[in-house]
């Protein structure tokens, strides 16, 4: 049938397409995490999957919507501004590079900054399809920000990332440096956004700090409650630490993380 668009919902690549009416009504979604086809309207099925002929790949699985667990009723009843699920890595730089007026020197900062979390956010996704969940630019009163927080079989991970710029990064038990550059206090930022994270999510919350493009990484020995990775390292961390969630609870955790109100109340 003719007159039907194939739009995308969440993060490029990873969310939902939905083939909608020229009107705005779905009649459709393809879900690419489970390869499926869901049909609001079985008389337009051979329509809906000529629109998507383009996405298709390998066996799909056409058929009615399948009834929602609990954790995604509540998901389906967020309102779209309160839902921060499709967040980019770095999405606050990203809109003050695009829509402010830094100077020359704090473009630069800023789309270093943003290129860092962008690449580690990018490590951080592909763990979706080993049952991960990820949330970036998670707000916090005051002004603050947790780069990404990710959720999974392993627990709960409030990460910051710094970019390294190709130097040697000293990990101190407060500060963190990069090359000859005067001290960044990531260290102690992520410990209290963890210690927020755990007070809001009523779990316990790991603080990570991930250094991107670094020469040489040092840590001090008596830095034991913050893991310092990088992103080559990260996915062998993550998915070999000892499983602490079961999946129901993983997702009852995302569910309430996603929702500003568990941050901003």
């Amino acid at each position: 049938m003719r007159g039907l668009n194939v739009l995308p919902s969440g993060r490029a690549g990873r969310g939902r397409l939905f083939v909608n009416l020229p009107d705005g009504r779905a009649v459709a979604w393809y879900d690419r995490r489970t390869n499926r086809v869901s049909l609001l309207e079985a008389d337009r099925r051979e329509a809906v999957l000529e629109a998507l002929r383009p996405y298709l790949s390998g066996e799909v699985a056409v058929g009615p919507p399948p009834v929602p667990t609990p954790v995604e009723r509540l998901r389906l009843a967020l309102p779209p501004d309160r839902d921060l699920a499709p967040n980019r890595p770095g999405e606050p730089l990203l809109g003050e590079l695009a829509y402010g007026s830094p100077g020359t020197r704090a473009r630069h900062r800023l789309r270093r900054e943003a290129g860092a979390r962008e690449l580690m956010g990018a490590e951080l996704d592909a763990l979706e399809a080993l049952d991960w969940r990820v949330l970036h630019a998670v707000p916090l009163p005051g002004g603050g920000l947790i780069d990404h927080l990710l959720i999974g079989p392993a627990g709960v991970f409030c990460v910051a990332t710094v970019p390294g710029r190709r130097q040697r990064v000293r990990a101190g038990d407060l500060l963190l440096t990069v090359g000859r550059a005067d001290p960044r206090p990531d260290v102690r930022r992520v410990r209290r956004a963890a210690a927020h994270a755990a007070h809001a999510l009523r779990s316990a919350v790991t603080p990570v700090v991930a250094v991107v493009d670094a020469a040489t990484i040092e840590v001090a020995p008596t830095l034991r409650d913050v893991r310092v990775l990088q992103p080559a390292s990260a996915a062998p961390y993550f998915t070999t630490a000892t499983a602490t969630l079961k999946p129901p609870d993983a997702d009852a955790l995302f569910s309430l993380a996603r929702d500003t109100r568990t941050w901003l109340p």
